[in-house]
């Protein structure tokens, strides 16, 4: 398995390879390296070998250097390994989608090779550059997508929205198989939502908004600020506690809170593991997803709507394709993408309807259980057979 991301870090590929584990399978894994683990590690069924490489956010130069660096390496690696250890399968996590190319030597040698498309490159990369959907770096980049798509024997992706997407341009509905991001029950244990929450909820102080995960420009963050101070004056003991690595948008986001003189309502508590999540959403009243409508939100269903709904909280989040394939609108509060005037009528009206909210978490839970790992990890697993039989 090779992923452009730390391990254990990364939710998706640690379910992976936790479900493959399970079932007796050994992992060789390569991720990228990080400060906090040690450069090689081996335990039951997992060998990690660490890059010594940072993700650094910066311009298009700086993602194709990264990329292209962590690439050969792994190629490299899996080149050398493969002609020993004569690999069943290559399990590439994406992004970037030519990371494929790591699996050519062992799929030359009789392995099998699957892509997981965690997210659509062309529309991230959009988004990110602000680049026109026709200009030659977006057709050079679906163009690799589509490459990696051929060399994979089964494709993976998160949602329907990714699988209408990827089967329209790169390659025949069959071959994509819908694996969600749900999270695993081993850490996000399954709380029933609370349905008559007003009277618990009434005498504590403060009311609590959570935003968890990358605060990256296209998350939205900004957004949920500006809602933040439109709604400070009707909502004062309210708080937007904020957990998520720091980043150059974080820096912005602060100076934003400063500005507006939301110091005492805005807390950024940093990163957590995804076990000490847990807790922080068990404190929190309701969660936020302030995504803008762009490319790439339009069809995202974000992990975190998982995380809230497994721990019976509910959540504001955009109106948006990928979200609404799944989440009946009294499931969840929905905002109009972007706009944060309709932001912060919803957390208004969360604030001021808390009895609501459990009733709400308890119906985002019908969905939740049609979805929980349990039953993607077997969707996975059966994937994972087929293309060996």
């Amino acid at each position: 398995m090779v992923t452009f991301s730390s391990y254990p870090d990364d939710e998706r590929p640690r379910r992976v390879i936790d479900a493959f584990r399970d079932e007796g399978m050994f992992v060789d894994l390569i991720c990228l390296g990080n400060s906090n683990y040690d450069k090689a590690e081996t335990a039951d069924n997992l060998k990690i070998t660490r890059i010594p490489m940072k993700h650094r956010r910066g311009g298009k130069f700086t993602y194709a250097f990264q990329y292209g660096s962590f690439i050969l390496v792994a190629t490299l690696l899996f080149a050398l390994r493969a002609i020993h250890r004569r690999y069943h399968l290559v399990y590439v996590h994406n992004m970037p989608d030519i990371l494929v190319i790591s699996a050519l030597m062992p799929k030359a040698l009789g392995a099998k090779v699957i892509l997981d498309l965690h997210d659509p490159m062309p529309e991230l990369m959009t988004t990110i550059f602000k680049l026109e959907k026709d200009s030659f770096n977006v057709r050079l980049i679906r163009g690799m997508e589509k490459w990696s798509i051929a060399r994979a024997n089964q494709v993976i992706t998160v949602n329907q929205a990714c699988k209408d997407l990827f089967s329209g341009r790169s390659c025949q509905a069959e071959k994509i198989t819908v694996v969600m991001n749900t999270p695993d029950t081993k850490i996000f244990p399954f709380r029933k939502a609370v349905r008559h929450a007003g009277v618990e909820f009434a005498g504590r102080k403060p009311f609590i908004f959570m935003y968890h995960g990358t605060v990256v420009e296209r998350n939205g963050l900004d957004v949920a600020i500006a809602a933040l101070e439109l709604a400070h004056t009707k909502m004062p003991d309210a708080q937007l506690r904020i957990f998520g690595p720091s980043t150059p948008f974080l820096e912005h986001v602060m100076a934003m809170v400063r500005a507006k003189g939301l110091q005492e309502s805005v807390q950024y508590l940093g990163p957590k593991r995804l076990e000490d999540l847990v807790p922080a959403i068990e404190a929190a009243d309701i969660g936020v997803i302030p995504n803008p409508r762009n490319s790439f939100t339009d069809i995202n269903t974000p992990t975190r709507i998982f995380d809230y709904l497994s721990l019976g909280k509910t959540a504001i989040v955009p109106n948006t394709q990928g979200i609404k394939d799944y989440f009946p609108s009294d499931s969840l509060m929905y905002f109009e993408a972007g706009d944060a005037a309709d932001l912060a009528r919803k957390m208004e009206y969360a604030y001021s309807h808390r009895d609501e909210l459990g009733p709400a978490a308890c119906r985002g839970q019908e969905i939740y259980l049609a979805h929980t790992w349990q039953q993607e990890r077997q969707t996975l697993l059966t994937s994972v057979n087929q293309i060996f039989n």
